[in-house]
């Protein structure tokens, strides 16, 4: 397992946006490469192509200044994955916006992508993957992700495979994923998995490189440790600006 830490004490003094910029990671594909940049969370900007991807825009990230968006991807209906106000800043005309049927009921511009379906846009393919809690509720009987109502996504672009879980659990759709090459995993408790299961999850699944996401609070080097010796690459960025 190689561990690259993904910030140092330098970047402390850096803007937020220029952090952000600094954590970016590029990814060659067939089709040219692919930039990948965390700006808070569960909120990331992908770039491949002359096109803009965000995944669940949402505060506290400041949008003004960043590019306007090709496509929105939005993974569930709280406040982290998805913001009505960060979604216009960043909208322009022509902007797609992907989302689980049950986020298409407040961000109304949005089309419906169901667990388990496919579509492609421009030269990518996107596939959305069932995320949703196991056990993890607010209370006895009831789950804090129910399933059916939040996506993952695999999104294919040039022969690459990128995957982002989305708030899950080690659902048996995340252990059955087959090539995924990078994948964005989340770790936080109470409503995901803790770092000891999130590791025990992507070993089933094997990528290539795994970069956690959504981890707020969460102590990363048990979920490092979780993976030593089985040849998957992790990658630690600061998805928390200050």
């Amino acid at each position: 397992m190689k561990l690259i830490p993904g910030f140092v004490c330098s970047l402390l003094a850096l803007s937020p946006l220029a952090h952000s910029a600094s954590q970016t990671q590029v990814f060659p594909t067939s089709a040219g490469p692919v930039s990948i940049t965390p700006l808070n969370h569960a909120s990331t900007l992908i770039e491949a192509g002359g096109k803009v991807i965000y995944l669940d825009p949402a505060k506290p990230v400041a949008f003004s200044g960043q590019p306007k968006a090709d496509l929105i991807l939005i993974t569930d209906i709280h406040g982290d994955h998805m913001d009505p106000d960060s979604i216009k800043e960043i909208s322009k005309a022509g902007t797609d916006i992907l989302a689980p049927p049950a986020v298409v009921q407040t961000v109304t511009s949005a089309k419906p992508i169901a667990n388990e379906e496919t579509k492609t846009w421009q030269d990518w393919t996107i596939e959305a993957v069932p995320a949703y809690n196991l056990k993890r509720g607010p209370s006895p009987g009831k789950l804090f992700h129910d399933k059916g109502r939040g996506n993952g996504y695999v999104l294919t672009y040039g022969g690459k495979r990128f995957y982002f879980s989305g708030d899950t659990e080690g659902v048996p759709e995340m252990r059955a994923l087959k090539n995924i090459d990078v994948a964005f995993v989340c770790v936080n408790l109470p409503y995901t998995m803790p770092p000891d299961e999130a590791a025990d999850a992507v070993k089933a699944f094997h990528p290539k490189i795994v970069i956690p996401y959504h981890y707020r609070g969460s102590d990363l080097t048990v979920f490092q440790k979780g993976l030593e010796g089985t040849g998957i690459e992790v990658r630690l960025l600061d998805w928390y600006p200050k």
